[in-house]
């Protein structure tokens, strides 16, 4: 199972950017995913999630500005982030797990199994 992220950068305050994680070795239609975010010097923090049945769940200082979805036919999970604001900057990552195994809360770490390395998104004022 590997995860790959991209899609991250550079814009102002107010931009939009979209990132996508590629998945290989495994079939996301049938994994429970979310993107995780850690800012320097703070914790990571789950963003959105999306389940096997595509019930998704969001932080709430993203809730109406970023969309969790899952294009299976390509194997993807996107995260599209509109009205980006400076507190938004971070390191994303994908996290992803097998339906039997998901359990716990949708923003807890130790629900997902497999992670991305990570791509930056910097929000400039």
């Amino acid at each position: 199972v590997q995860l790959v992220e991209s899609g991250g950068g550079s814009v102002q305050a107010g931009g939009s950017l979209r990132l996508s994680c590629a998945a290989s070795g495994y079939s996301v239609s049938n994994f429970c995913m979310a993107w995780f975010r850690q800012a320097p010097g703070k914790e990571r923090e789950g963003v959105a999630a999306i389940l096997y049945d595509n019930r998704t769940y969001y932080a709430e200082s993203v809730t109406g500005r970023f969309t969790i979805s899952r294009d299976n036919a390509k194997n993807t999970l996107s995260l599209q982030m509109i009205s980006l604001k400076p507190e938004d900057t971070a390191m994303y990552y994908c996290a992803a797990n097998r339906r039997s195994a998901c359990s716990g809360v949708w923003y807890a770490q130790e629900r997902y199994k497999y992670w991305g390395q990570g791509t930056q998104v910097t929000v400039s004022s």
